[in-house]
């Protein structure tokens, strides 16, 4: 994006001196590659700087703003799993009966609408119309509930697809033919033998929505004023705010990386085939 954050800082009112000496202050007048080590060698020794809008360190303000973000996480991911999971087993069971058609028709309907839509229809119904919930800010369970509906819609669509295909293709599997064939029940073999392994694709899937997670967070928390890293990144963005920009990203990315890095690891809790040597 076009601007200056010296000029910014300056103020409509500062010299050309004012705005040099600034730029030298922040850094800016070196060249791209020393200013990139410059901020390597910070980060190994913890420190992303200092932010140029809140005039603290941005560790400072991310450790304000990552609670409420973790929170609308959690939530999101929570309510994702209890819903998807059931629904696409029991989708499975009956693949081509009307709810499991059903069910995928509700899919594609949530996946064809973008969150920050679902967010306002949630806010017309249950914020304007009936009064329920508050319509923006950070605090208590209230204010989590749309922003989580909001960011789970379209998780649940796609995790409950993808329950549901894995769990056919399980089904199909010799050993379940088998564990059928010794005269076990329908309900035993679903969730004894089909369950365990269907959950890798599962766990993969939601791994890979972490990132769905985090980017989906800067639209919601911008639309219902939540006080989290992803309204801080837009703020940032806006006000030129570079250092804090970086952190954001920093934490968006090491947060990717250890949920996908978790995902991995529990492959071969959830699937007895799976060993890491």
């Amino acid at each position: 994006m076009p601007g200056d954050p010296a000029a910014l800082i300056a103020g409509p009112g500062g010299t050309e001196a004012q705005i040099e000496r600034i730029r030298t202050e922040l850094g800016f007048d070196r060249s791209v590659g020393r200013q990139y080590l410059g901020f390597l060698r910070d980060v190994a020794r913890g420190d992303l700087g200092r932010s140029l809008a809140f005039q603290r360190p941005v560790v400072s303000v991310l450790a304000g703003r990552i609670g409420p973000t973790l929170s609308l996480m959690a939530t999101s991911l929570a309510l994702t799993v209890i819903v998807a999971v059931p629904a696409g087993l029991l989708a499975a069971v009956r693949p081509l009966g009307l709810g499991s058609q059903g069910l995928m028709m509700a899919t594609i309907l949530f996946l064809s609408v973008p969150n920050f839509l679902v967010g306002l229809l949630l806010m017309d119904l249950l914020v304007v119309r009936l009064g329920w919930l508050p319509a923006a800010g950070t605090g208590g369970v209230l204010f989590l509930v749309m922003p989580t509906l909001a960011i789970a819609a379209r998780l649940v669509a796609l995790v409950s697809r993808t329950t549901r295909a894995s769990l056919i293709e399980v089904l199909g599997e010799d050993y379940v033919r088998t564990a059928r064939a010794k005269g076990l029940g329908g309900l035993a073999v679903l969730l004894r033998h089909a369950l365990r392994p269907a959950l890798v694709p599962i766990g993969t899937m939601i791994g890979l929505q972490a990132g769905y997670l985090l980017g989906g967070s800067v639209v919601i928390e911008t639309l219902f004023a939540y006080q989290g890293l992803g309204q801080a990144m837009i703020n940032a963005v806006s006000m030129r705010d570079y250092p804090l920009v970086q952190g954001i990203a920093s934490v968006y990315v090491v947060g990717f990386l250890v949920l996908n890095l978790l995902v991995d690891l529990s492959y071969a809790l959830v699937d007895p085939r799976i060993r890491y040597a």
